[in-house]
């Protein structure tokens, strides 16, 4: 059995894989260690790796400086979400091979990531089509969780930014 076969169980990108098809995917992983403050990625970076949490915590942060810049005003990052052991990031770049949306930087003192190369993963969904259509299906229901999250979060701030000018 392969190394990573118990965690993959776990991840909601593999979910319902048979256990043939989760060692294929184990054969695909690698690992990376990181300490906290270290970044994983940078926000429009060219990489387009998944990556899984095994142990520790990862900060998305973006830079408002890219949406609304100012000049001589330095920006500093701003934290949109913290994720756990479990969770993944890295599905908008492996999808469409984009730049990075965000910055990742590892919050915990040992924070322990599996990594999956796009190329590598792609081969595999196209090589065996099954296991390309599950892992395909829940990466877009990874995704829309998280589009649906966002845009709440994205409401609730235009309700408040509503109310304190209401208010004022």
């Amino acid at each position: 059995m392969g190394k990573y076969i118990h965690f993959l169980k776990q991840s909601d990108i593999f979910f319902d894989l048979t256990d043939i098809q989760l060692e294929m995917v184990d054969h695909l992983c690698g690992e990376r260690n990181y300490k906290a403050g270290d970044i994983i990625t940078r926000e429009n970076a060219e990489d387009d790796d998944l990556f899984l949490i095994m142990e520790g915590e990862v900060v998305i942060q973006v830079d408002p400086s890219l949406v609304d810049p100012k000049p001589d005003s330095v920006s500093n990052p701003t934290t949109i979400a913290t994720l756990r052991r479990g969770q993944s990031f890295g599905e908008i770049a492996l999808v469409d091979q984009g730049l990075r949306t965000a910055t990742c930087r590892a919050a915990a003192s040992q924070t322990h990531l599996l990594i999956i190369s796009r190329s590598r993963l792609l081969q595999l969904c196209t090589t065996y089509p099954e296991l390309g259509y599950r892992v395909m299906f829940n990466l877009a229901t990874d995704l829309s969780q998280k589009i649906r999250s966002a845009d709440m979060r994205i409401r609730e701030e235009l309700l408040c930014r509503q109310n304190k000018f209401e208010s004022s």
